[in-house]
């Protein structure tokens, strides 16, 4: 069985009061704060029948492994997740929509490309296990809840699972500054796999060989690029564009 883990901030401990409050071993509440928001956060958790311990700033900081816990964590059971790639997709009745991440090592862009992939419906999300962070407290408290509701994949080889998922005639297509066609010009609305890499040095070269397309971000200032959770954000959401128009 996993080891209970600790969430924090509003949002990330919020979806899961929201989602499965019966996995909440513990929830530590500031005492000093005593605002509307949280007098009606720990009304919800005591609804729902959570064990809720006051615990000061210090204490809090020391559980959430950062200052941002906005006087609120959580100590938590894991949720049953989908065991695999394979699982997932088996599942899925609609055209897939998966967002592959190659090299991106910051969890604070880990945790916005989440909070990006959430919100634009993206079925999953992808990366290697030698050039990713894994999803940790900072992770949860920057994607805002989206930690619990989005799959995180982390696979051996990225090239073979990509490989895996065209056999699946899903589309892997890859972003780059050089590319011949914009993402708006691409089709979006059939199975595709976004594939973006860390910014600054962008996919490794077998990771950008192994898309079957490649499409760029049009840029109109000054800047080259773009953060990666934002670029994240332009092409997932041109894609729920593409499928709702």
């Amino acid at each position: 069985m996993s080891s209970p883990k600790v969430l924090f901030g509003f949002h990330a401990v919020g979806v899961r009061l929201k989602t499965a409050p019966g996995s909440i071993i513990e929830l530590y509440a500031d005492p000093s704060r005593r605002d509307a928001r949280m007098r009606q956060f720990l009304a919800r958790a005591t609804d729902a029948g959570v064990r809720i311990i006051e615990a000061d700033a210090v204490r809090l900081a020391k559980l959430a492994g950062s200052n941002g816990h906005q006087g609120i964590a959580a100590r938590v059971a894991a949720l049953p997740v989908i065991k695999s790639l394979d699982d997932l997709l088996d599942g899925i009745t609609e055209p897939p929509l998966l967002l592959i991440l190659d090299g991106v090592t910051d969890p604070h862009n880990l945790g916005a490309c989440l909070r990006v992939a959430d919100g634009a419906g993206a079925h999953a999300v992808i990366a290697p296990k030698d050039h990713a962070v894994g999803v940790n407290a900072t992770v949860a408290k920057v994607a805002s809840g989206a930690s619990e509701t989005v799959p995180y994949f982390m696979v051996t080889n990225l090239a073979r699972t990509m490989g895996e998922l065209k056999e699946r005639s899903i589309w892997c297509i890859g972003t780059s500054d050089d590319a011949p066609r914009s993402m708006y010009q691409a089709d979006l609305r059939v199975p595709i796999a976004l594939v973006l890499g860390a910014e600054g040095e962008g996919m490794r070269q077998l990771t950008r060989k192994t898309c079957d397309e490649l499409v760029s971000i049009p840029m109109r200032g000054a800047v080259e690029s773009l953060n990666v959770s934002v670029a994240s954000g332009v092409c997932l959401y041109e894609a729920l564009r593409q499928r709702t128009s």
